[in-house]
């Protein structure tokens, strides 16, 4: 099997005029939703121009897979615009705050354009438009077909399998109209963001980091129930996904329970939420045992029917049970299929771990909670500009394996710390100051049971009282990260004793600090991971420990987290950095790792009692907001 070839089509212009024919179609894109968020910040104010910039810069990703992935002409690309433009406009109308309970509520006003704000809308500005060259530099740039990009590979993307669609199930791989509609609230109860396949393998090809959580849905084999009820769902939740059908069926040629028709696949076919994929003529159960011509006729005149019958190219493959050799994925290429997918309902791997495009891994639906926890779209491209500090977004739980340890992340929300009065366990102070989430603060006086005695100053929200640190330990922290939060900001500062021991001196560095706190060290500083010399006095930063950290991800989200496994201090590091945190903060470890979620603890042992906690809350509406405007 080839793996140098490199896939075309008829009529693409020589690379150079390639690249400047996109280039000049993304500065017009780039320009269109520019002036539609200019006129959008005049209208509602910097802050809530602020929050619809992650949906912009998923917006600017679709347009690239809109290029890159269809023939298109610049008058095609030009008309697509107008489009564009009310997609952006529909997203922001999406993401504008509204009012959910009188318990937690949700600004609507925007606080007055400081110099601050001013200079966040200018970053998330440029930030945009850095990405957005990078994306495209990335895009012109994949690696040779079919190979997976290596930053890909790290990237934990599920592909879910499901069949038919039934009141009650039939056979084991059958799912039943409810086990499938909690599924479809899962994703949407959980921030997953389900994909196309044409995205995925636009993903896969060039490494360009896909959403935070995402998901691509297929369905096998054609049945009724696929255009009856799963086609329903796409459209009430807005979802694409993958349909994997052979013509033997839908002409009649070949029985089952059930089938589409032609002109109910033509319906779908014409949605774009839909993605037709060629299953072979006649779904043999094993193509490695069809002769040569045989195996050559399943491959290509399925694709041959469908492009005819629908009036759209067929990309993509899927072996019929899974079964496939060299010859077989030989043959495949040869039919001409870009990507071609597998099947396992018992094993299965992401979408990244596969061998290449040809055999492209799937889980079965029986797998689906298990799977979505470590959904992760793969670090960002390299240079990425850091995003302005997101507040905005739910709080969501994910679990993550980065080279072998299993992390647990809590990601979202509004930061805050608590110095309680006492020690307690993170359940308990959680309980009480009615948090959602929460991970063990930073270290503290081990001499009594019932002290809340902090290593180094700290500021915490729930009191307001600034405790300084004491004189012979405060040295010792020198150089470590002084986290400093506010409203709607976070700083991190080289702790400095003779500066950096009094409310009124960090003060100086951030005028309207509500919490304050040094942390045990920095694991990621500036997007770069930290070498062992920069943990210079920490004990036992080189010792494989269960530990706790805190950072800023790659979508300018406050992250809390803990390891599942033990790790030493760089080696965590090196994962979150891989990760694309711009910023992370190692807190206590060992036995005093404990992480919160919804009242339960997510630590599998007892963790020590502690004063101070990290926790993150839902956005709300400050008093100082409503009293400055």
């Amino acid at each position: 099997m080839s793996t140098g070839k490199t896939i075309g089509r008829a009529g693409t212009p020589p690379p150079q005029l390639a690249v400047r024919h996109y280039r000049l179609v993304g500065v017009r894109l780039v320009a269109a939703s520019l002036g539609v968020g200019i006129l959008f910040l005049l209208a509602n104010g910097v802050r809530a121009s602020l929050q619809t910039a992650a949906a912009s810069a998923a917006l600017l990703e679709i347009s690239a897979h809109h290029l890159f992935d269809s023939a298109q002409t610049e008058r095609e690309v030009s008309e697509y615009l107008p489009a564009f433009t009310v997609t952006l406009k529909e997203a922001i109308a999406q993401t504008t705050p509204k009012a959910s309970t009188e318990d937690a509520p949700i600004c609507l006003l925007s606080p007055p354009v400081t110099a601050e704000m001013g200079q966040q809308f200018s970053q998330s500005l440029s930030n945009q438009l850095s990405q957005w060259n990078r994306t495209l530099t990335a895009r012109l740039e994949p690696v040779a077909w079919p190979q997976i990009h290596e930053r890909s590979r790290l990237a934990r993307v599920p592909i879910i399998m499901y069949h038919d669609v039934l009141p009650e199930k039939e056979v084991y791989f059958d799912i039943t109209i409810q086990d499938l509609e909690d599924d479809f609230r899962q994703i949407q109860e959980q921030g997953l963001t389900p994909i196309s396949l044409v995205q995925l393998v636009s993903h896969l090809r060039t490494g360009v980091p896909l959403p935070p959580k995402p998901i691509l849905l297929t369905f096998d084999d054609g049945y009724e129930s696929h255009y009856k009820t799963v086609f329903k769902l796409l459209k009430r939740y807005h979802y694409p996904a993958a349909f994997s059908v052979f013509p033997g069926k839908l002409d009649g040629d070949v029985t089952g329970r059930s089938t589409l028709s032609w002109a109910q696949l033509k319906e779908m076919s014409d949605n774009p939420l839909v993605t037709i994929v060629s299953h072979s003529v006649t779904h043999p159960r094993d193509l490695r045992e069809l002769s040569n011509a045989d195996l050559r006729n399943e491959l290509q005149i399925s694709k041959q029917q469908l492009e005819e019958k629908l009036g759209i190219p067929i990309r993509y493959f899927t072996y019929p049970e899974g079964n496939y050799d060299k010859r077989v994925v030989e043959a495949t290429e040869a039919a001409g299929y870009e990507a071609a997918l597998i099947m396992d309902n018992v094993s299965g791997q992401y979408a990244g771990t596969s061998e290449n495009l040809l055999t492209l891994e799937r889980f079965g639906e029986s797998r689906f909670e298990e799977v979505i926890a470590a959904a992760w779209g793969g670090p960002p491209l390299p240079g990425t500009a850091p995003p302005a500090l997101d507040t905005a977004s739910p709080i969501q739980l994910s679990e993550i394996e980065v080279d072998e340890v299993p992390l647990t992340l809590i990601s979202g929300g509004q930061l805050q710390t608590i110095h309680a009065d006492s020690r307690y366990s993170v359940v308990e102070i959680a309980h009480k100051e009615n948090i959602p989430a929460a991970v063990d603060g930073t270290f503290f006086s081990l001499e009594y049971l019932d002290s809340n005695t902090m290593i180094g100053p700290v500021l915490g929200q729930n009191t307001g009282k600034f405790v300084p640190g004491s004189a012979g330990d405060i040295d010792k922290l020198k150089g470590r990260p002084l986290v400093l939060l506010g409203p709607q900001t976070v700083q991190f500062v080289p702790f400095d004793p003779a500066r950096h021991n009094t409310l009124s001196s960090i003060q100086t560095e951030m005028p309207a600090v509500t919490d304050a706190f040094v942390g045990a060290a920095w694991l990621v500083h500036q997007q770069k991971a930290q070498p062992a010399s920069t943990f210079k006095n920490l004990f036992a930063y080189e010792e494989s420990r269960y530990r706790a950290f805190w950072g800023i991800n790659q979508q300018g989200q406050p992250v809390i987290g803990a390891t599942q496994a033990q790790v030493d201090s760089v080696g965590l590091g090196r994962r979150l950095a891989q990760m694309g945190f711009q910023e992370a903060v190692m807190l206590d470890s060992g036995a005093s790792t404990s992480l919160v979620y919804e009242g339960e603890s997510l630590i599998g042992f007892e963790s020590r009692t502690v004063p101070h906690v990290v926790a993150l809350v839902p956005e709300v509406c400050r008093e100082a907001i409503a009293t400055a405007e």
